[in-house]
């Protein structure tokens, strides 16, 4: 996971904070992106992994592969959890 942390953070999705890593303006402006067309289509957002995968496939497009995206799932979702319980 750390050369996919390294790529997260390169790409400005991710930046290291003293609490640890935190996402970037970047990423919140996707996820609010991925939550609004989820919400148009009928999506309920029972599931932080599902915005958070739309998230991904609209910065990253074919550039990832499903496995990939999964990985960057499992990165990304403890973080937006922590995001979410800061904003609580």
């Amino acid at each position: 996971m750390h050369e996919l942390e390294a790529r997260l953070l390169a790409d400005g999705l991710l930046r290291r904070a003293e609490s640890g890593l935190r996402s970037t303006r970047r990423w919140q402006a996707a996820m609010a992106r991925a939550a609004l067309r989820l919400l148009g289509a009928g999506q309920d957002g029972d599931d932080l992994r599902v915005p958070i995968a739309s998230a991904l496939i609209e910065i990253y497009g074919d550039d990832l592969d499903d496995e990939a995206v999964a990985d960057a799932i499992a990165v990304m979702f403890p973080i937006e959890l922590s995001e979410l319980s800061r904003g609580a």
